[in-house]
């Protein structure tokens, strides 16, 4: 039930701004709803590669993204390869572009108190 609440939340929340916006080449957005779980699935995991790689203060807390996704219908390994693969650094990468202000948002949004998905993303 709570992987479903998470995922229902994840879901309505990642429709307001949490970066910047995709590069010009990304492609359109998603049209069904398998595409657009699995885009939102993309996103955590490219925002999670950012954090990982990016914030010095704060990580990626991956059971709780391991449920997310899950709860989202997606399989946490389909994120590692295949096309999954290029949206995730696609997503990285766009995040990339501005360290301090999306390490800031990214914990403001998914932190312990996050006001988007609290506990994906923890301090060090």
């Amino acid at each position: 039930m709570k992987q479903i609440l998470l995922a229902s939340l994840l879901l309505g929340s990642l429709t307001a701004p949490l970066a910047a916006q995709p590069a010009p080449d990304a492609p359109p957005p998603p049209d069904t709803k398998e595409e657009r779980q699995k885009n939102t699935a993309a996103k955590l995991a490219g925002l999670l590669q950012f954090v990982s790689e990016s914030c010095t203060d704060s990580k990626p807390n991956y059971e709780t993204f391991k449920q997310v996704v899950r709860g989202l219908g997606i399989e946490p390994d389909a994120l590692a390869g295949g096309e999954l693969i290029l949206r995730v650094k696609a997503y990285a990468d766009v995040y990339s572009q501005d360290v301090p202000a999306n390490c800031a948002k990214a914990l403001a949004n998914f932190g312990e108190n996050g006001t988007t998905l609290p506990g994906l993303v923890v301090k060090k």
